[in-house]
């Protein structure tokens, strides 16, 4: 297997980090990415002492200063996999929902990967490699109420991911998305409280009726399924998969 340098946004916890474990013990080089330094740090750390290869960078992906100086901050290392994966979440009605709060989940979970790609396509395109993953949702492809700005921005990554596509069609380069439906992170874990507040319901009640209701499987998608995907889309059988959306959604959008 050829080793491959792997660059993950929002590494540090959740689904980033599962990835990260995932693909390092599969013998990839990891640079973990993320706004806290220390636990971008702690993260790397942790792989490191499970025999991963890894570092990590601090990278506010909201700010495209940032974004643009990182390749020399990186001392212009190949980067052969991106994995955009950064998000944050903010549950509100339209009106109340604050205009700063609502133009910075587009920065992170739009603007951002669109950058970052830009940043980092010009090396691929030279070595003729590159694989990027877009960590979406299943509210890339459906809605929820009381999420107008994540809703849209996850949205709006399946067409970047599908013109991106088009963009390096003559490159072995493949762009694709992963679309999970809730899974079991400190993000959802805040989600329920918030989901609870705006819908006046119990908390098992927001698990029940609005996070799991909606899928015959009636499970939490597991970061472990995602991790899978993700080294499933570094394949030689991916190879010409591109522009595609991975749906990790217990038959939700089935109905």
């Amino acid at each position: 297997m050829t080793k491959l340098t792997v660059l993950i946004t929002g590494g540090a916890s959740g689904i980033g980090l599962g990835i990260a474990e995932h693909l390092g013990r599969m013998g990839h080089r990891i640079i973990i990415a993320d706004i806290n330094p220390d636990t971008a740090k702690q993260a790397a750390s942790t792989l490191l002492n499970n025999d991963i290869d890894a570092v990590s960078v601090v990278l506010d992906v909201s700010d495209a200063a940032q974004i643009a100086a990182l390749p020399q901050q990186l001392n212009n290392e190949p980067i052969d996999v991106l994995v955009n994966n950064a998000g944050i979440q903010h549950v509100a009605k339209l009106e109340d929902f604050p205009a700063d709060k609502w133009q910075l989940l587009i920065n992170i979970l739009l603007v951002g990967p669109a950058l970052l790609t830009q940043a980092l396509l010009p090396a691929m395109k030279q070595r003729n490699f590159g694989r990027i993953i877009n960590v979406g949702s299943i509210h890339s492809l459906v809605a929820s109420p009381f999420k107008s700005a994540y809703v849209a921005a996850k949205h709006g990554l399946l067409g970047f991911s599908k013109t991106l596509a088009l963009e390096t069609g003559e490159f072995d380069i493949t762009i694709n998305t992963l679309c999970p439906s809730y899974v079991k992170t400190p993000l959802v874990e805040q989600q329920i409280a918030s989901q609870a507040k705006e819908n006046n319901m119990s908390i098992d009640d927001v698990v029940n009726k609005i996070m799991l209701e909606p899928m015959p499987k009636k499970a939490f998608i597991e970061v472990s399924e995602l991790a899978e995907s993700a080294a499933f889309l570094l394949s030689p059988a991916a190879k010409n998969m591109t522009g595609q959306t991975l749906v990790l959604d217990g038959g939700w959008v089935a109905r």
